[in-house]
């Protein structure tokens, strides 16, 4: 095992460390988390804090959750963290003050740029962009190949915190593969971004989007299709 780690790193119990893994300085590594081989952890980042919970919180009493998972060849920026439970597949790359939550799975070759938050219980496919800013709300799913662009807003909660009846209706956005929302955008909950459809800068989304269909507006609206040569299918390999 080969590592090289700062000054102030706290290493928790029964870490396993692969070969070739650089760590910053004040990381602090929680008991039992796995990082793979050829990884970065970057100045200040936390990998495998379990979650805390406010004393007034509606959410159900919290239980320890297994280490976290980290695959090998992962970058882990400067202040990121890493919660208990999360799972980060092989080359995935989390910029500088990200959060990713605990029970999400990351697959690989996944981008989560600088300050973009993915809340819990959210799965996240391979080969995923997640830009600056964005925000991945709970129990949310993006299939492979999904572009999220900077300070799109996601959400799972229709009734905003009132009334017991919310906790019934719960549930997240699902993107499918190859989806993407441009800048800014807002997804309301439980919305389904339809295979390789685009959601334009700025737009309200509140109802499913068709596949390869082009939405943008105040309420979002279909626009027209999307281009051919924008397709999967038709881009370089």
């Amino acid at each position: 095992m080969t590592v090289s780690q700062g000054s102030n790193v706290v290493i928790g119990e029964n870490v396993q460390l692969g070969e070739n893994v650089i760590i910053g300085h004040n990381v602090v590594i929680y008991d039992g988390a796995t990082i793979g081989n050829n990884c970065i952890i970057q100045d200040n980042a936390v990998i495998g804090k379990q979650p805390a919970r406010a004393k007034n919180s509606a959410l159900p009493e919290l239980k320890t959750l297994p280490p976290a998972q980290i695959g090998s060849g992962v970058t882990i920026g400067t202040n990121s963290i890493i919660y208990a439970s999360a799972e980060l597949g092989d080359d995935v790359f989390v910029a500088d003050l990200a959060t990713v939550r605990e029970r999400v799975t990351v697959g690989e070759k996944t981008i989560i740029g600088r300050g973009a938050a993915v809340e819990n219980d959210c799965v996240i496919g391979v080969k995923c962009k997640i830009e600056t800013n964005a925000y991945i709300t709970a129990y949310s799913e993006l299939e492979d190949l999904v572009f999220i662009a900077p300070a799109v807003v996601t959400t799972n909660d229709n009734y905003m915190a009132r009334s017991k009846e919310r906790f019934k209706h719960f549930k997240g956005v699902t993107v499918k593969k190859g989806g993407r929302i441009g800048a800014n955008s807002t997804i309301l909950p439980g919305k389904v971004i339809g295979q390789e459809a685009a959601v334009a800068a700025g737009s309200l989304v509140t109802k499913d989007v068709e596949s390869e269909t082009l939405v943008a507006g105040h309420p979002a609206r279909t626009f027209r299709s999307v281009p051919d040569d924008q397709l999967l299918k038709n881009q370089e390999a």
